[in-house]
């Protein structure tokens, strides 16, 4: 299967603004883009790209003043089969882990296990460890939380969600991260794009999504407390230990979102446009 996706968005600032950018595919999906519109930018700017702590593609400019937009496109194969489910997937015991997994056991800016500790073994301590431990958390996350684009908050923490039983995407995620790593199951923040291939379509404007994935058995497995179903054509552009690590756009200085446009749909025909049109 090939899918079509991109981005473009608009900034407006009030003097020349440095950026830092996550919005490029992972490095782990280089062999899969089949075309690309690379990225560009009106008026020109130079842009150059380096690799973060956690191997993400980081890109820096400098964005101009006043209007600025950014944008960048292309087509990539995929499976086309939904998430692996792997469901005898044990845990594995902690003096076991490899070393770069330790990272995601720990608490984070939005991920506060030594609060939410408790809160994981009274609900989640009896249930069979492993992949059935883990879909147990996202049941009850997906249940927990009530999904509302109006009640985004970019302060909102695992804890706030708990709380506030209501947020977005990146909430649902931050809350499944937080009683995971609280119940000793390493859990890393991904966001990327998600389209609606293979399920009725969202009414909501497409935007970047947000999963998680746990080291088990076997390696690191996707799950998606949000949307809690196995889906097909994710596209990952980042991981880390929540999002303030992956944010994607870093701004050093004051700047509006003027546009924001998101699209991933899948290839139906020969000559799809890589870009879609302003």
């Amino acid at each position: 299967m090939k899918i079509a996706y991109g981005y473009e968005i608009g900034l407006a600032c009030q003097s020349p603004t440095a950026m830092i950018c996550q919005l490029d595919l992972h490095p782990s999906l280089t062999a899969n883009v089949v075309a690309e519109a690379p990225f560009a930018a009106r008026p020109f700017l130079f842009s150059r790209v380096y690799r973060d702590s956690f191997g993400n593609t980081c890109r820096r400019f400098l964005a101009p003043a006043g209007d600025c937009t950014i944008r960048a496109g292309g087509v990539i194969e995929v499976s086309g089969e939904p998430d692996r489910q792997p469901v005898d997937a044990a845990e594995i015991p902690i003096a076991n882990l490899p070393d770069d997994t330790l990272v995601f056991l720990q608490g984070s800016r939005y991920v506060e296990t030594d609060l939410l500790s408790q809160a994981a073994w009274d609900l989640f301590g009896t249930v069979q460890p492993g992949w059935a431990r883990v879909q147990a958390i996202c049941d009850f996350v997906n249940g927990h939380l009530t999904f509302d684009y109006q009640q985004a908050r970019s302060t909102r923490t695992a804890l706030d969600a708990f709380n506030e039983r209501v947020g977005v995407c990146r909430d649902f995620t931050h809350l499944a991260v937080a009683f995971c790593r609280a119940m000793n199951i390493p859990a890393r923040y991904c966001n990327g794009y998600l389209g609606d291939i293979g399920v009725p379509p969202d009414p909501a404007p497409m935007d970047f999504n947000a999963w998680f994935e746990v080291y088990l058995e076997g390696g690191w497995h996707t799950f998606d407390a949000r949307h809690n179903v196995p889906r097909i054509g994710r596209i990952l552009v980042a991981r880390g230990r929540d999002a303030a690590d992956i944010p994607l756009i870093n701004s050093f200085g004051p700047h509006a979102l003027t546009s924001f446009t998101v699209w991933t749909d899948e290839v139906a025909a020969p000559g799809l446009p890589l870009v879609k049109a302003s």
